[in-house]
């Protein structure tokens, strides 16, 4: 196939997300000070360290590797994924905080195996979609096999807990399958096994009940279930039209329970107010539209979809962290893509930028 240069404006896109999501983390992490978590000195340098930093050699690493090994390799990246996800099981290896084993120890850093796995299971499932490009629209050999392969899936968060990640990812890939030739038939049952999925989750632990209350009622138990929610919206309220201005966010000093972790959008809506979160949002919108026209113009398939997950991975994420924030999706606990806490993530996040630039090459003009 005929390559092209790397497409600038998606670059451009990436680099100011990246850049606003570094600044936002600083003065969110400033928020830590006198608590009894890690120093946000610390916390700012091995986010810069292990997310921006080795992010950018992932980065530079995977601008360059074609997209056929991607392929060639998928089965093997999603066994890998899977070992990783086992590991939180493993005694001394696994990490438990808060009744839920979501990280694993490696060397003198820990790592979240959700964040390669989104990565593989986009990648393989972006290569099964192509090679089974006919057989897709069939119940039998198109919707059957997803449907298991998303059973798998499941059990392994459901395990952990994290059921958050799990509707993303399950979200994320249905998206991307429907993208790959899935019918809408198909796309609406998978809606109904998910809606039944997501009921018996909720009535098997009463915390995610009192979720979905604080959602259908934000003024009730402002103390305890809804406290997160109730601090989020006072501190995108106080932001007005034009914020408080960058590091003058009052909510995240001990209000806020993670102003660098789900609750870091309700930093920015306090400091830059309604016209800063527009503008984030807008980004966000940005990057979709100029990854579409991209992957519009790209013959592969496979390259068209690997890119079109990753994509989706990105967006869809960050706008149900967004979206659970200003009340609109009960609260879930799932980070905003290139701005909160987790160097995994930011890592991952960069190489699949990485990915995507590549495939821009072969983008018809």
């Amino acid at each position: 196939m005929k390559t092209y240069s790397w497409d600038k404006p998606l670059f451009f896109i990436s680099l100011a997300l990246l850049v606003i999501g570094v600044f936002v983390f600083a003065s969110a992490a400033i928020g830590l000070i006198g608590g009894n978590a890690e120093s946000p000195i610390s916390l700012f340098f091995r986010q810069i360290l292990l997310g921006v930093g080795a992010g950018s050699i992932l980065f530079l690493v995977s601008l360059f590797i074609p997209f056929t090994f991607w392929q060639k390799t998928s089965a093997v990246f999603l066994a890998l994924a899977f070992v990783l996800l086992a590991l939180v099981f493993v005694p001394g290896i696994g990490i438990i905080a808060g009744g839920a084993a979501r990280w694993i120890d490696v060397g003198p850093i820990s790592l979240q195996p959700a964040e390669p796995f989104k990565f593989a299971f986009m990648m393989y499932l972006a290569a099964w979609l192509t090679s089974h490009k006919k057989d897709i629209p069939t119940f039998r050999s198109g919707l059957i096999p997803f449907l298991i392969m998303a059973g798998i899936v499941s059990v392994f968060f459901v395990l952990q807990p994290d059921v958050g990640t799990l509707f993303v990812i399950l979200g994320a890939a249905t998206l991307l399958f429907f993208v790959g030739g899935g019918r809408l038939k198909h796309i609406a049952l998978m809606g109904g096994l998910g809606a039944l999925l997501l009921a018996a989750l909720v009535a098997a632990e009463p915390y995610r009940l009192e979720r979905i209350q604080v959602f259908l009622n934000p003024q009730e138990d402002l103390d305890d279930s809804g406290y997160q929610l109730h601090q989020a919206l006072i501190a995108m309220g106080s932001g007005d039209i034009f914020g408080r201005g960058f590091g003058q966010s009052v909510q995240k000093f001990h209000y806020l329970p993670e102003p660098v972790g789900d609750a870091v959008f309700a930093v920015v809506g306090e400091e830059f107010g309604f016209i800063g979160s527009v503008s984030l949002i807008v980004l966000f919108l940005l990057f979709l539209w100029r990854s579409v026209y991209i992957l519009a113009r790209v013959p592969d398939q496979f390259a068209r979809l690997f890119g079109a997950g990753i994509v989706i991975m990105i967006v869809f994420q960050s706008f149900i962290n967004i979206a659970a924030i200003i009340g609109i999706v009960p609260m879930t606990g799932i980070p905003l893509v290139f701005i909160s806490q987790g160097g995994s993530s930011l890592a991952i996040t960069l190489a699949g930028i990485g990915i995507l630039l590549h495939i821009s090459k072969y983008a018809r003009a």
